[in-house]
C-alpha cells in the first residue's frame, strides 16, 4: 500500500493489474519487466535542459484530473520575450468530451535559479496579465458564474447580473492587471504551476515505443496543485504535475495532442471515446518514469497483484535524484485489498481499501544505513543490523519509524485502468495528500491520480523475486564498484526534513 516519511511526507503508493499471462509467454512479460526496471534505473536516454527552454507549444496527452476533482486539458505557448499565453479547457466527465468552460491566461515569466529543495528544477517569477473564461453551455455559466459570484469578493459579487443568458464564444475578463481586477478565486484558480519548471529531452525506449519511431521526445514538467482546494490559493510546489509535451516533438501516435493543439477558446478539444475498462487486479505493472513526488522525493515503482485470493506485493525504488540514478533504499511491502464499487465523486474510478502487513527495507546507500542503526532499539528491525545492499525485515518492528513505516496499516484508495492510443493498459493509483497525510478513513479517499503505471506482464510471484534479486544484485555491484554516489555531509533525515519548507 503505502507508507509515510517520519516528517509526515508519503513513502509510496499502491496499485494494480488487470490480465494474466502463463506458460512460455511468461519470460517474454518478465524480461518486458526486467528492462524497463533497469531503463528506469540508468536514466541513460533522458537529459534534464538547464536552464530550460520554454520557447514552444506544450499540450497535454489526454485528459488531466486535478483534486477536487478537476477534469481538463492544456495548451501553453510561451515565447522569445518571456511572454506565454496558456489554455486551460475544463469538462464535466473524465473523458474530455463535454466542455463546461474555457480559461485564456496571458502573462509573462522569468526563470531564476535552480531550485534548492526540488533538485532538478528550476524557480520562476510570473505576472498574470489577462485572464479570460468562455463558457460552452448555459449549464456551465450559471454553475460557474455562482461559485464566482460566491467566493471572490465583494467587487466580484456582480460579475455577471442574476438571470443573464449564455452567449456562446464571448470572452469575460476574470483577471485584469491594468484594472486592478481579480475574480478568479472562486474557481480555485491560480497559476503558481508556473513557479516550478523542468523540461526534459528524451529517447523512447524500445518498450514504451514499441516500433513507433525513434523521434525524440521533450516534456515540460510544471508545479503540482495541492490535494486540499483550500490551500490551492497560496501553495508553491515542491513536485510536479503529468507532463506537457512538445507539439512537435512527442511520442506518437498521440491523437488528443493534435486536438488540443489545434484548439481555442471557441473550439474546446473534445477527445476521442475511450471504452470504460474493468477493473481486473490481477498481472505486474511498472514506472514509465523517474516519479517525483512533492517534497524531494523520487522513486519508481513496480507491483505484482494477485486476483486469485486478492494480495499484492510492491517494490518501491528510492533515489536521491530526479533521473532516479542514486539509489537510496528499496521498500518491499505486502498485503491484501478489497475491491468496493464506483467512485460517486470521481467519474471513471473504483474505489478499494488496501492494507499493507508486511515490509522489508533494503539500504542502498551509506547515509541510509547510518541512520537506520541510529535509530530507536525495536523501532525498525534488528537495529545496529543494517549494511548496504542487505535486506531486513521490519515487520516484527511495526514497521520502521525512521522511515514512517506503519505496520499493519489500512488506506482508502482510488484507482482507474485505461489504454493509450497503443492499446497499453495504464494503471493510474490515487495521487498522495500533498501535506503527507494518509487516506486512512472513507473521507480522506483521493480525488486525483499519480502517473501512470504501465502493464508489464502476468503474474507470478517466483519470477518477480527472481527479477527483485536480479535488480537488486545490480544494483549491490554499482554500490561495490563505486558507481553509486551517496549524499557526503548530510544525513538522510535532513534530507527529508527539507520536505517541510514552503515558500510565503
Amino acid at each position: 500500500m503505502m507508507f509515510s516519511y517520519a516528517s509526515g511526507k508519503k513513502l509510496w503508493d499502491v496499485p494494480i493489474s488487470h490480465t494474466s499471462q502463463n506458460g512460455p509467454g511468461k519470460l517474454r512479460w518478465e524480461s518486458q519487466c526486467q528492462y524497463q526496471l533497469r531503463h528506469l534505473q540508468d536514466g541513460a536516454r533522458i537529459s534534464a535542459l538547464l536552464p530550460p527552454r520554454l520557447e514552444g507549444h506544450w499540450v497535454s496527452t489526454g485528459c488531466e484530473v486535478r483534486p477536487g476533482p478537476e477534469f481538463l486539458t492544456r495548451s501553453y505557448t510561451f515565447f522569445a520575450n518571456r511572454l506565454f499565453k496558456a489554455y486551460q479547457f475544463y469538462y464535466h466527465d473524465p473523458a474530455c468530451r463535454e466542455p463546461t468552460y474555457s480559461l485564456i491566461i496571458k502573462g509573462k515569466i522569468r526563470l531564476r535559479q535552480a531550485s534548492w529543495i526540488t533538485r532538478g528544477a528550476t524557480e520562476a517569477d510570473y505576472h498574470l496579465h489577462k485572464v479570460g473564461i468562455v463558457f460552452h453551455s448555459q449549464r456551465a455559466m450559471w454553475e460557474t458564474v455562482a461559485r464566482i459570484n460566491q467566493s471572490s469578493g465583494e467587487h466580484c459579487s456582480e460579475f455577471l447580473p442574476a438571470g443573464r443568458t449564455w452567449a456562446p464564444g464571448v470572452v469575460y475578463e476574470l483577471l485584469s492587471a491594468k484594472a486592478e481586477r481579480d475574480c478568479t478565486s472562486g474557481l480555485g484558480f491560480a497559476m503558481h504551476e508556473l513557479s516550478l519548471v523542468r523540461v526534459e529531452k528524451y529517447q523512447p525506449s524500445l518498450f514504451l515505443q514499441q516500433n513507433q519511431g525513434s523521434g525524440e521526445v521533450e516534456e515540460l514538467y510544471l508545479g503540482d496543485i495541492h490535494t486540499e482546494w483550500s490551500e490551492r490559493l497560496h501553495y508553491r510546489p515542491t513536485g510536479y504535475q503529468h507532463p506537457l509535451q512538445n507539439a512537435m516533438h512527442h511520442i506518437h501516435p498521440c491523437p488528443a495532442c493534435g486536438i488540443i493543439y489545434r484548439a481555442d477558446e471557441h473550439h474546446p478539444p473534445v477527445l476521442p471515446n475511450r471504452p470504460e475498462l474493468p477493473m481486473l487486479l490481477t498481472g505486474r505493472w511498472v514506472s514509465s518514469r523517474c516519479e517525483v513526488r512533492p517534497a524531494v522525493l523520487f522513486l519508481t515503482r513496480y507491483f505484482i497483484f494477485h486476483g486469485h485470493n486478492h494480495t499484492w506485493e510492491g517494490y518501491y525504488y528510492h533515489y536521491s535524484d530526479p533521473l532516479c540514478k542514486q539509489p537510496t533504499f528499496t521498500v518491499y511491502a505486502s498485503g491484501h485489498y478489497t475491491q468496493e464499487a464506483p467512485s460517486l465523486i470521481v467519474k471513471g474510478g473504483t474505489e478499494l481499501v488496501f492494507k499493507v502487513t508486511h515490509a522489508r527495507v533494503t539500504p542502498m546507500d551509506q547515509v541510509t544505513v547510518a541512520m537506520l542503526n541510529s535509530s530507536d532499539f525495536g523501532s525498525c528491525g534488528e537495529a545496529g543490523s543494517w549494511h548496504i545492499g542487505e535486506e531486513l525485515d521490519v515487520t516484527h518492528t511495526n514497521g520502521c519509524a525512521a522511515l514512517g513505516i506503519r505496520l499493519p496499516h489500512t488506506e482508502y484508495e482510488l484507482f482507474r485502468i485505461e489504454q493509450d492510443a497503443k492499446e497499453r493498459s495504464l494503471l493510474y493509483i490515487g495521487e498522495r495528500p500533498t501535506d503527507g497525510s494518509s487516506p486512512s478513513t472513507p473521507s480522506k479517499r483521493p480525488t486525483s491520480y499519480q502517473s501512470p503505471l504501465l502493464q508489464c506482464g502476468g503474474t507470478s510471484a517466483a519470477l518477480a523475486r527472481l527479477s527483485e534479486s536480479n535488480f537488486l544484485r545490480r544494483l549491490g555491484n554499482d554500490v561495490s564498484s563505486g558507481a553509486v554516489k551517496t549524499l557526503p555531509q548530510v544525513s538522510l533525515l535532513s534530507f527529508l526534513l527539507i520536505q517541510l519548507v514552503r515558500w510565503d
